[in-house]
């Protein structure tokens, strides 16, 4: 029969390294901004630039400019099937950011920040944690911007953003976990951490990096499948498809059991057929848009 003595001990040493790394959270959101670790200076920058509304596309050119990746990742996004519908290559970096907007270029410089992270030497014992949330955050952006494109009047780009910046929180959790791995080792003691301030830790990140309050407001409403407005369907709304469609789109018994009295869909007037028609006639769309936020 197994001692219990030592597994209560071990179960103890995981509650007190718990108890210290959320302690740490909170140290860290009360001392004022919050940032990821490992964010590239160029994405600061362009973060700095585009909170002017005033900013000019040749502040943006210069301040993206500074990063041959990020240039070349807005290049990829600027010509990729979900956003040439044109079907017109642009070849200078300046037109790119014009067909694009600002708010996709914002999108790019988060998808090249994430792609610096993932290659930080300090986050290597959680690079394959890091590397499926970037994943399954694109595949949300992707399935936010054809929903908002296909069935709202949501602004598709910003819907894009907010698919991106959905799980930020956790992705700050993960990335701090590196130096615990007791906590790394334990899904209960992880999954606990992540209910408890992924949504406080999103918050932080998102005022820092001045977003827009919509954005804010659908990352903070999304996981309220019941949730009630006026008016037609909102970001929110938006963003809570998505993320069901990125959990289930594979698996069509479940998707049809998830989609069950949410909200969402109903604000929408769309059903199964919609949505699987959607998914059809969208496909090459929806792969060459998460190629782009690939990173």
């Amino acid at each position: 029969m197994t001692d219990p003595q030592p597994l209560a001990s071990a179960a103890g040493a995981v509650d007190n390294e718990a108890f210290a790394f959320v302690q740490m959270l909170a140290a860290e959101l009360s001392r004022g901004p919050v940032e990821l670790p490992s964010f590239p200076d160029a994405a600061i920058k362009v973060r700095k630039v585009l909170a002017d509304d005033e900013v000019s596309i040749d502040s943006v050119q210069k301040a993206v400019g500074s990063e041959a990746a990020l240039a070349a990742r807005i290049m990829q996004m600027a010509n990729s099937a979900a956003l040439n519908r044109s079907g017109r290559v642009v070849q200078d970096l300046k037109a790119a950011i014009a067909r694009i907007g600002f708010n996709l270029v914002r999108s790019a410089a988060l998808v090249f920040a994430m792609s610096q992270m993932r290659k930080a030497q300090q986050l290597e014992p959680v690079r394959h944690l890091l590397q499926a949330h970037w994943q399954r955050s694109n595949k949300v952006a992707a399935f936010c911007h054809l929903v908002a494109r296909k069935f709202t009047t949501v602004n598709p780009d910003t819907a894009l953003l907010a698919g991106l910046l959905h799980g930020v929180g956790r992705l700050y959790i993960i990335s701090r976990m590196s130096k615990h791995p007791r906590l790394f080792a334990n899904p209960v003691a992880f999954a606990a951490i992540e209910r408890d301030w992924s949504e406080k830790i999103s918050t932080a990140l998102l005022q820092n990096w001045g977003l827009d309050g919509a954005v804010l407001e659908a990352i903070g409403n999304h996981q309220d499948l019941a949730r009630q407005h006026e008016g037609p369907a909102d970001l929110s709304d938006v963003l809570t498809l998505a993320v069901l469609l990125a959990s289930f789109h594979e698996y069509p018994g479940s998707l049809e059991i998830n989609l069950q009295n949410v909200s969402a869909v109903q604000k929408m007037r769309i059903d199964r057929e919609a949505i699987d028609q959607m998914i059809a006639e969208s496909a090459e769309e929806l792969a060459t848009l998460q190629a782009a936020l690939s990173g």
